[in-house]
C-alpha cells in the first residue's frame, strides 16, 4: 500500500487517470446526498406529518449538519490518516441514509438528516487529498477534474431524486444511495493510497489554528470572499428559478423543472479548463472572466419577458453561464490555496468552504426575499450586481 507524506512533495510522481476519475465520481455521489431532499420536501413533509412552516427543516437540517462538519470534521484531514477519515465519515453518512430511508416519524428523520450532512463533508476531505496526490505542475487540472464530478453530483441530484421518487417513493432514493455509499466505501478502501499527515497538533489547537490562518493569510480571505459572493448568486438563481418556472409565466411541471436543471450540468465542463488555466498562471484574469460570465448570465434573463420560447432558451443559456462562472472560480480558488503548503490544506479548505457555505445560505435567503417582493426582475438584478461588486474587490488585489 502506497503511503503519502503531507509535507514531502514528490515532483516526479503523478496521479493515475483511474484515481482521478474515482475521486471525481466519489465527490459527485457523496455530495448528491445533501441535495436529494430539495425536490422531495413535499412528499417527505406530508408523510412525516410536518406543517408547511416546518417542511423547510427537511432541507435545512442536512445543511446545518454539513456546515458543522465543514468546521469540525474537515480540518481533521491535517491530523488523521486521510483514507481512514474518509471511510469513517462515509460510514456515518451511509448509516444516516439507511435510517432516513426507513424513517416514518419526524424525529428519527431529522436526526438522520443531521448526520447525513456531517457524513457528506467527506467530499471536502477528498478534494485536499486530491491536491496531495497531484504533482505541482498538474494540480490545477486534477482539482478541476475532481470538481467536475462534484458539480455534476450537485446538479444531477435534484432531477435524479425527482425521477426516482416519481417512479417509487422518496424512501427508495435514500435506500439506493445508502447501498451506493457502502459499495463506494469498499472500492475506496482498496484503491486509495494511505496518506499520514505530519501535524502533531491536538484537536483544540487544530481548530484554533484555522482562525490564525484566516487572520494571517490574505489570499485565503480573498478567495473565500470571492467564492462566497459567487456561490451566493448561484444559490439565488437555483432557489428562485424553479419558482418562476412553476409559476404562471412558464407553468412547468416538476419533471420539466428537473429537465431544466440538467442544463446547468453543461457549466461543470469549465472546471478542467479552469484548472489548466490556473496551472499556466492566469488565475487573476480567469477569476475576472468568471465574475463577468456570471453577471452576463443574469443579464440574459432580463432581455425578454418571461414565458416565451425565446425566454426559456435564454434561461437555459444563463444557467450554463452562471454555473460555469461559479464552478470555474472555485477551481481557481482551490489551485491558489493548495499551493500554500501541504501541511494545512484541510484547514484552508475548512475556512474556505465554511465561508462559501455561509455565502450560499445568504444567497438563498436573499433570492427568496427578492422574488417575493420584486419577482424575477429584482432577484436577477441582485444576482447580476453581486459579481460586479466582487470584481471591484478583485481589482484591489
Amino acid at each position: 500500500m502506497t503511503t503519502i507524506a503531507s509535507d514531502v512533495p514528490d515532483h516526479s510522481a503523478s496521479i493515475s487517470g483511474w484515481i482521478t476519475f474515482l475521486l471525481a465520481l466519489s465527490c459527485g455521489l457523496i455530495v448528491a446526498n445533501v441535495y436529494y431532499a430539495q425536490p422531495l420536501v413535499g412528499p417527505i413533509a406530508a408523510e412525516l406529518g410536518l406543517s408547511p412552516k416546518a417542511a423547510g427543516l427537511v432541507v435545512t437540517t442536512t445543511q446545518i449538519g454539513y456546515a458543522v462538519g465543514l468546521f469540525f470534521i474537515v480540518p481533521l484531514g491535517d491530523l488523521i490518516e486521510n483514507r481512514k477519515l474518509v471511510l469513517s465519515v462515509m460510514g456515518l453518512g451511509a448509516l444516516a441514509l439507511a435510517t432516513a430511508a426507513y424513517a416514518t416519524h419526524a424525529l428519527p428523520f431529522f436526526l438522520a438528516a443531521l448526520c447525513l450532512g456531517l457524513g457528506s463533508v467527506t467530499v471536502q476531505v477528498l478534494i485536499p487529498y486530491a491536491g496531495h496526490l497531484a504533482p505541482e505542475h498538474i494540480r490545477g487540472r486534477v482539482i478541476g477534474n475532481v470538481m467536475t464530478g462534484l458539480m455534476i453530483g450537485i446538479l444531477l441530484a435534484r432531477p435524479a431524486a425527482s425521477f426516482i421518487a416519481s417512479m417509487s417513493s422518496w424512501h427508495v432514493v435514500y435506500a439506493l444511495s445508502a447501498g451506493i455509499m457502502v459499495l463506494l466505501a469498499l472500492v475506496l478502501r482498496y484503491a486509495l493510497p494511505v496518506r499520514r499527515p505530519k501535524a502533531r497538533l491536538g484537536y483544540g489547537a487544530l481548530l484554533a489554528s484555522m482562525a490564525h490562518l484566516a487572520l494571517t493569510t490574505p489570499v485565503l480571505r480573498r478567495r473565500a470572499l470571492y467564492q462566497a459572493s459567487l456561490f451566493g448568486v448561484f444559490n439565488l438563481f437555483w432557489t428562485t428559478v424553479p419558482l418562476l418556472l412553476a409559476g404562471p409565466d412558464f407553468r412547468m411541471s416538476q419533471t420539466g423543472i428537473a429537465l431544466f436543471a440538467l442544463a446547468g450540468v453543461g457549466g461543470a465542463a469549465i472546471s478542467p479548463v479552469a484548472g489548466r488555466i490556473a496551472d499556466r498562471g492566469w488565475t487573476r484574469p480567469a477569476t475576472a472572466a468568471g465574475m463577468l460570465l456570471t453577471t452576463a448570465g443574469f443579464a440574459l434573463t432580463l432581455l425578454t419577458a418571461p414565458g416565451s420560447t425565446l425566454s426559456l432558451a435564454l434561461f437555459v443559456i444563463a444557467a450554463i453561464a452562471i454555473d460555469a462562472g461559479v464552478q470555474g472560480n472555485v477551481t481557481l480558488g482551490y489551485r491558489v490555496l493548495f499551493a500554500l503548503g501541504a501541511e494545512h490544506r484541510s484547514r484552508l479548505n475548512g475556512v474556505f468552504m465554511t465561508t462559501l457555505f455561509l455565502g450560499g445560505a445568504m444567497g438563498s435567503a436573499i433570492g427568496a426575499w427578492a422574488y417575493v417582493h420584486g419577482g424575477w426582475a429584482l432577484a436577477a438584478s441582485i444576482g447580476g450586481v453581486m459579481p460586479l461588486l466582487t470584481l471591484i474587490y478583485l481589482a484591489t488585489e
